[in-house]
C-alpha cells in the first residue's frame, strides 16, 4: 500500500496560494454595522484578518487574508459595505501575507494629536 496520494493531497493542501489585501473604506461606514457585517462575510468566506474604524469617523481599515478568490469577493464587498452602509471611495493595497489567524474586530485607533 503506497502513501504517495495521501501525501500528494497534503502537498496539494500546502500549495494553496495566500494573498493579503489591505482597504481602506470611505464614506458612511462607521455606525452602520459595517465592521460586524465584515467579520460575518470574512468568516463565511474562511478569511483571516481584522477590521477597526479610523478616528476620522468616516474611514474603516480592514486587512483580508487568504485563498485569492475568497479575498477578493471581500475586497468586492468592502466597496459595498453592509446594507446601511455608502462607500464613496475603495482603496486597496497588496500586502505580504502575514499569517494572519481568525478574524476580529479592532478597536479605534486613538487620533493623531
Amino acid at each position: 500500500m503506497s502513501t504517495a496520494p495521501d501525501a500528494m493531497e497534503i502537498s496539494d493542501a500546502k500549495d494553496v496560494p495566500v494573498i493579503r489585501r489591505r482597504v481602506l473604506a470611505e464614506g458612511d461606514v462607521q455606525g452602520v454595522f459595517y465592521r460586524d457585517t465584515c467579520r460575518d462575510q470574512a468568516v463565511r468566506h474562511g478569511v483571516r484578518g481584522w477590521v477597526r474604524n479610523l478616528p476620522d469617523g468616516s474611514t474603516v481599515e480592514a486587512v483580508f487574508e487568504g485563498e485569492p478568490d475568497a479575498v477578493a469577493r471581500l475586497v468586492e464587498w468592502a466597496g459595498e459595505g453592509s446594507p446601511a452602509a455608502f462607500v464613496d471611495e475603495l482603496r486597496v493595497f497588496e500586502e505580504e501575507p502575514r499569517g494572519a489567524e481568525g478574524f476580529t474586530v479592532r478597536p479605534t485607533p486613538p487620533r493623531p494629536s
